[in-house]
């Protein structure tokens, strides 16, 4: 666990360049940790004891039943969801069979089976890989070029190789990353609800529901999606030939973990989302937009900086996000050096006149 802990604490730190905006590194680093932690947390059973724990009247021994409740899953009637809990049933979604016990998995009726909650720990790892993946991509695609202009040297040399450079498609590249971060999180969501029988969808928006309403009435909805306590069946031959079936209460204390787990997925992959559509929508305007809205967009990230509207107006979609990323990395005063120096090359100081620039797209 003490690893572990330093290798979340890497990804965490701050890096002395960065060569992404703040959205992009929600994706590959808060996410990405707090994926992993939660997939770690749940495999540690020094904290929770076994994942499952089931109790039968004679017939099986303990042992087996544990494992064969995990590895087929249990199940809750949908029905007894609805019923007093303490006075017609034990628990929501379990009681006495109302009707034949369910067969198999396919034939499910009223009964809900719970086949999830021993992949969640994979799952939540596998979700932490592909939201790092675009960081891995943009690595390999950006070559340090924004950290070889942040070298030690000279402002002019800096606003010459701005100035003078291919930056379009570095800024086309970056923008396809971030693309895939929103492609990423929308997928993500669709395949959680897929992971937990559509229950995910509208889960956060169900448990604040369920906090406003009367405790007589209201159904919790992390206990219908995560159940605490839960029903197995498990069939074998007795002394006399005949298939003997026993029925089995399970307690999954892991669940209590797994519901708040995904209570603030809920909330943060939802945000996260939201934040990245609106960072796409600003990309789209820097691209393909002309340099006065540009100048402006970077005016009001820099707004201490007067110099930046003139030397931006001139420049194209990569130039300016070149030097924004150059604003983000620098300290004040060398960013407004590279800015006069910049002006000067596009002819907008006295005594020197414009540089041809050559643009490599």
């Amino acid at each position: 666990m003490i690893s572990l802990i330093g290798t979340l604490r890497g990804l965490l730190k701050i890096k002395p360049v960065h060569i992404d905006g703040v959205v992009f590194r929600l994706h590959h680093g808060p996410t990405v940790v707090l994926l992993l932690a939660f997939s770690a947390l749940i495999t540690t059973k020094q904290y929770f004891g076994d994942p499952i724990d089931c109790d039968i009247s004679g017939g099986a021994p303990k042992s087996l039943m544990n494992l064969y409740c995990w590895i087929h899953a249990t199940y809750s009637v949908k029905s007894l969801f609805k019923d007093v809990d303490g006075v017609e049933i034990v628990y929501p979604g379990v009681g006495s069979w109302k009707g034949a016990p369910p067969k198999q998995y396919g034939q499910q009726g009223d009964y809900k089976f719970h086949k999830y909650y021993q992949w969640v720990s994979l799952m939540l790892f596998f979700q932490a890989v592909l939201f790092y993946t675009p960081r891995w991509i943009w690595k390999a695609w950006e070559s340090r070029r924004l950290e070889n202009l942040l070298a030690p040297r000279e402002p002019s040399d800096t606003a010459r190789s701005i100035w003078t450079g291919g930056f379009n498609n570095y800024m086309f590249r970056y923008v396809a990353c971030e693309f895939l971060c929103l492609i990423n999180v929308v997928a993500q969501l669709f395949v959680m609800n897929r992971f937990l029988d559509g229950e995910f969808t509208t889960f956060g928006l169900d448990v604040l529901r369920f906090l406003d309403e009367s405790p007589e009435l209201r159904i919790d909805p992390m206990v219908r999606v995560f159940p605490r306590v839960a029903k197995c069946h498990f069939q074998k031959f007795g002394a006399s030939g005949n298939v003997e079936t026993h029925d089995a209460v399970c307690v999954l204390p892991l669940n209590i973990i797994n519901e708040k787990v995904y209570v603030f997925l809920w909330f943060w992959m939802w945000m996260l989302c939201t934040l990245t559509i609106f960072t796409m929508i600003y990309r789209m305007i820097q691209l393909f937009t002309g340099g006065a809205i540009r100048a402006r967009l970077m005016k009001w990230r820099f707004y201490y900086v007067p110099e930046v509207m003139p030397a931006v107006r001139d420049c194209s979609a990569g130039q300016s996000f070149v030097l924004y990323m150059l604003g983000r990395n620098m300290d004040t005063s060398s960013f407004v050096d590279v800015l006069h120096e910049l002006n000067r090359l596009q002819g907008k100081a006295p005594g020197y006149e414009s540089v041809s620039r050559e643009e490599k797209i």
